[in-house]
Formats: structure tokens, C-alpha cells, sequence
């Protein structure tokens, strides 16, 4: 894959801080050799989780989102690699497999203004170039047998997940989708507000579950489209945490229902929580804690098909704390699917 940068053991060794009388996760996590035959190193390998980074804001910038979740794979993986190996972190379950990165477009973007329509018109078409990209790497990994944990750019990079896994599966998959935004905008050109639709048009997503809409950034058009679509449901964050209208954990059964039937993704927009840096930062959201909860929940059912966590957009100032943010998601996910 030309846009597949492998993560290698000099680079491994250039991020791992040893101590004395401590083991870190990237001690024990596996590598990938080679380019040759992902889906065939892949299936001969003793793992359950692949993980991987997308470095890339380009869909985020189509959307006239902030930039900087290019950013986030590296602050991850600095932290991640050294979070301590125990009998907590199944570190030898999980292959590091490198970045997907498109250098070339990350340049353009230096040279293009938002408020031209013709310069977003030309990033929503690079924007399909990364989901072929993603889809295909996805699929691969599925295939093989393995659960991919996806980890930077922006939500755009929802429907390459999707479409893979589907591929993957050949069948249509669900996802829950933990978010301030519905992302089910119209299909205008690719961009990180329509992953979600775009995968359901075209068939890949078949029931769908927006939890935590925030309902100062949802349009009265959407609300009515949601309403009339019956394979997507969703909750408002302020029914659970401003009025108190629904329960937080029995919203959670309720979303489970709608989606866990079958194979489905969880998807984990940074946007949602609250003062994470991302690429539209919010005052009032979710805390930590009920992210984590959120993603231990849908980490445990045994129809759990991927893990992607974006929107991040860490700064040099806040990247250990994004990093950690990260680390914390994934190896509760891990965690979780451990004790199924």
C-alpha cells in the first residue's frame, strides 16, 4: 500500500522509555516485517487487535472543521507504547501496524482557503482517495480475522471503516456512534460531516445509533430525517446530562439493542468529550470517565468489530495529555473484549 507507513523496531526503540524492574506494552506488542501480504502476515499471527494511525485533516477541513488531527496517532503512540505490560494490557494480543499518510495532500491544504468553494471541492475529492485507502486496509485486517483499533484523522475516515468491514464480512454492519454531531449530512462530496450517510446510501451501514447529539448543533432538517429513518436512533446529550430526562447506563442498553445484533463499529468522536482538543472543541460534553464507561460497554459485546477513536487534534502543548486521553480508550477496550 503506497500510503501504509510501516511502524518499525528503530522507531519502536526510539519511543520506548525502559526502566529498571518495569516492562512497557511495546516490549511485547508485535510488528509487521514487511509490506508483503498484509492479510497474510496478518492471519498467521497469534493477535486479536491491529492497531494503526491515520494522519490527515483533510476531511475535517472540507467540513470547515479546525485542523491538527493529523497529530494524533503520534501523541498516542508515544504514550500507548509505554503504558505499563501487565495482566491488564494484553500487550502480546496486540500488532502495531504503522500509519496510513497522504504527505502530498496535508501540503496542499497550506495553499487552499476554506472559503473557496472551488479549494473545498478539490479536498472532498482527495477525500475519497483516503477512504479507498482506508477500506482497503480495513478490510484486510477484518478478513484476517482481527478487530482493527483506528486511531487519528478525521470522522470522514467512518465510512472508510464501515465499507471495509462490510467488504470484509460481505454483508452490511451497524455502528454506535458516541458523538456531539450526527455526521449524516448530504451527500455533497466526501467530508468528515457524511461518513455516516454516505455508508448507509450506499449500503454498507444498516442500523445506526448517534449517541449524545448535541441539540444546539443539530438542524431542524436532520432532527426530521432521523425521525423518518427508522435504522437510526439516537439520544441528545442534554436529555441524560442537563435535564436528566434519560439515564445515562439505560441509554446505553437501549443503543445496544438497536445495533448489537449484529456485527457492528464503534466509533468514538473526541468532539463529544469535554475540553479535548479536537477539531470542534467543546465547554460541555461527556467526561472522561463516561467515555471510558461508554467504550468498556460496547467493548464487551461479542459483535464489536472495530474501535475508531478521532477528531482529536492535539496541540505540542496538549499532545501528552490527548496521548494519554487515547491510551486510556483503547486499553479499555481492550480490556473489555478480553472478559467476553
Amino acid at each position: 500500500m503506497d500510503n501504509l507507513k510501516l511502524f518499525t523496531t528503530s522507531e519502536l526503540n526510539l519511543v520506548l522509555k525502559k526502566r529498571p524492574k518495569e516492562t512497557k506494552l511495546g516490549e511485547h506488542i508485535v510488528l509487521l516485517p514487511n509490506f508483503n501480504d498484509i492479510y497474510e502476515q496478518l492471519l498467521k499471527l497469534d493477535v486479536t487487535y491491529v492497531v494503526f494511525g491515520i494522519k490527515e485533516d483533510i476531511g475535517v477541513f472540507s467540513n470547515y472543521g479546525n485542523a491538527g488531527t493529523s497529530n494524533a496517532w503520534d501523541a498516542t503512540k508515544n504514550i500507548f507504547l509505554n503504558t505499563q505490560s501487565n495482566a491488564h494490557t494484553y500487550a502480546k494480543k496486540i500488532a502495531i501496524l504503522g500509519s496510513l499518510e497522504f504527505p502530498k495532500y496535508q501540503e496542499l491544504l497550506n495553499q487552499l482557503d476554506q472559503n473557496n468553494k472551488k479549494d473545498i471541492a478539490k479536498t472532498r475529492k482527495k477525500v475519497t482517495k483516503i477512504d479507498e485507502a482506508v477500506s482497503y486496509l480495513v478490510s484486510q485486517i477484518v478478513s484476517a480475522g482481527k478487530i482493527p483499533i483506528i486511531i487519528g484523522g478525521g470522522h470522514n475516515n467512518a465510512y472508510g471503516n464501515i465499507k471495509g468491514t462490510s467488504l470484509a464480512l460481505k454483508k452490511s454492519i451497524n455502528a454506535i456512534n458516541f458523538d456531539a454531531h450526527h455526521d449524516f449530512r448530504a451527500e455533497e462530496g466526501r467530508h468528515s460531516g457524511n461518513g455516516f450517510s454516505y455508508a448507509y446510501a450506499e449500503g454498507f451501514l444498516k442500523y445506526y445509533f448517534i449517541f449524545g447529539l448535541h441539540e444546539n448543533y443539530t438542524s431542524d432538517t436532520i432532527f426530521k430525517t432521523l425521525e423518518r429513518l427508522k435504522a437510526i436512533q439516537y439520544n441528545t446529550f442534554e436529555s441524560m446530562m442537563v435535564r436528566g430526562e434519560k439515564c445515562f447506563d439505560a441509554e446505553m442498553e437501549k443503543a445496544n439493542e438497536h445495533i448489537s445484533s449484529k456485527h457492528f463499529g464503534l466509533e468514538i468522536d473526541c468532539d463529544a468529550i469535554q475540553n479535548v482538543p479536537s477539531s470542534a472543541m467543546t465547554p460541555s460534553g461527556f467526561s472522561v470517565n463516561k467515555a471510558r464507561a461508554f467504550v468498556n460497554y460496547f467493548g464487551k459485546q461479542e459483535h464489536v468489530s472495530y474501535l475508531h477513536i478521532c477528531e482529536a487534534a492535539p496541540t505540542r502543548e496538549t499532545e501528552t495529555q490527548v496521548g494519554k486521553l487515547i491510551s486510556y480508550l483503547i486499553t479499555d477496550f481492550i480490556r473489555a473484549h478480553e472478559s467476553i
